[in-house]
């Protein structure tokens, strides 16, 4: 059975759901389904890329310029603002449900809506992704970008079925996802996303030690990827543990845009 019922689609998100919940709850609607159901047009989240806009997507470009309002971080607006030419709605962690519900209010009168978040939502983007679809009446589609994990990735040849992902860059409790890590490593590839600053390269490290990970494992820190000041240290797991500790950009040597890679235990082929 293909044909999603509309209380399985349209199931609206209770306040109590935490976001990432609300966002993976379901899954969206074809366009034949949601034209067949008369559905309202969507509202798009678009992934930006890593923050170069040779990396963004002409179909998410497209969605950024013909929307009529925009919402996003400041931080991620700021990438993309040239590619706007409706109303921008930037926000912070601190008033991002303001923002949000300012958005909602401009589609609820028909204007064409679109979310911007960095990289893929589908790495790291679900908990604001959730917020968005608490927010607004109307469906949400996701337009997928290309996330710094993907790129990570290529740089450190490490095939996405070889590998175990992991976010640690998101609120709540972390217990389960470092879990995974643990029982992964050395096994196979880690890909990680840390969490600025008291999850750090260097802690995570730490952590993979602890639970027996040999210090010979090849670790390597891409910072800032696909921007001119990108950067990449290649260390053994046990000397990146050195850097753990600390709650602060001063205690890191590490840039808060990294991605850390664990490869398997290869004998330190180069990757």
């Amino acid at each position: 059975m293909t044909d999603a019922s509309p209380t399985d689609d349209d199931r609206p998100p209770t306040d109590d759901q935490p976001p990432e919940a609300i966002a993976a709850a379901a899954p969206e609607r074809s366009v034949a389904e949601a034209e067949r159901a008369d559905a309202a047009d969507p509202v798009y989240a678009v992934g930006i890329g890593p923050g170069n806009p040779e990396y963004l997507t002409p179909r998410g470009e497209r969605a950024i310029r013909e929307a009529d309002a925009v919402v996003g971080f400041e931080t991620v607006v700021d990438r993309v603002r040239d590619r706007i030419d409706g109303e921008v709605l930037a926000c912070g962690y601190d008033d991002q449900g303001e923002t949000l519900a300012a958005f909602a209010d401009r589609v609820a009168d028909g204007a064409a809506g679109t979310a911007v978040l960095m990289g893929d939502p589908n790495f790291s983007g679900y908990q604001f992704l959730g917020r968005v679809e608490r927010a607004v009446d109307r469906p949400v589609r996701v337009i997928p970008g290309i996330s710094s994990l993907q790129l990570a990735a290529s740089r450190a040849r490490t095939p996405m079925e070889d590998s175990t992902f992991v976010t640690l860059h998101k609120r709540g409790e972390l217990t389960a996802d470092r879990e995974r890590l643990r029982a992964d490593a050395g096994e196979r590839h880690l890909l990680v996303l840390p969490r600025p600053y008291d999850l750090m390269p260097g802690d995570i490290a730490a952590g993979l030690l602890d639970a027996g990970a040999s210090e010979s494992l090849t670790a390597l820190v891409y910072e800032r990827l696909t921007h001119d000041d990108e950067a990449v240290t290649r260390t053994a797991l046990g000397e990146l543990a050195g850097h753990a500790g600390g709650d602060g950009p001063d205690d890191t040597p590490f840039s808060d845009l990294s991605v850390l890679v664990v490869r398997a235990d290869d004998q330190g082929a180069t990757p």
